[in-house]
């Protein structure tokens, strides 16, 4: 796609699953833990938080990571042109 994702990278008091540095694009990969009410709250908080430094987020289900790859990496895409064409 262009760009260089990385793993695990920690971004002030948080770490992302996946981010891309080039345009400030956190990937989240949301597993079954995150149908928790508390869970939720804790991701919206941290994602609130980290938006207003100028991280940018998508989130995926890691159902749809496993069975529906090929709609995950065009949903990415769209994103990352969408991130490029502003930057």
């Amino acid at each position: 796609m262009g760009v260089e994702f990385h793993r695990q990278v920690p971004l002030d008091n948080y770490i992302v699953d996946f981010y891309c540095h080039e345009l400030m694009l956190a990937i989240e990969i949301d597993g079954n833990s995150h149908d928790y009410f508390e869970v939720q709250v804790n991701d919206l908080l941290r994602q609130e938080t980290l938006e207003k430094s100028g991280v940018s987020f998508i989130r995926f289900n890691d159902n749809d990571v496993k069975k529906n790859m090929n709609q995950v990496m065009y949903v990415l895409q769209l994103k990352i042109e969408e991130l490029q064409s502003l930057g």
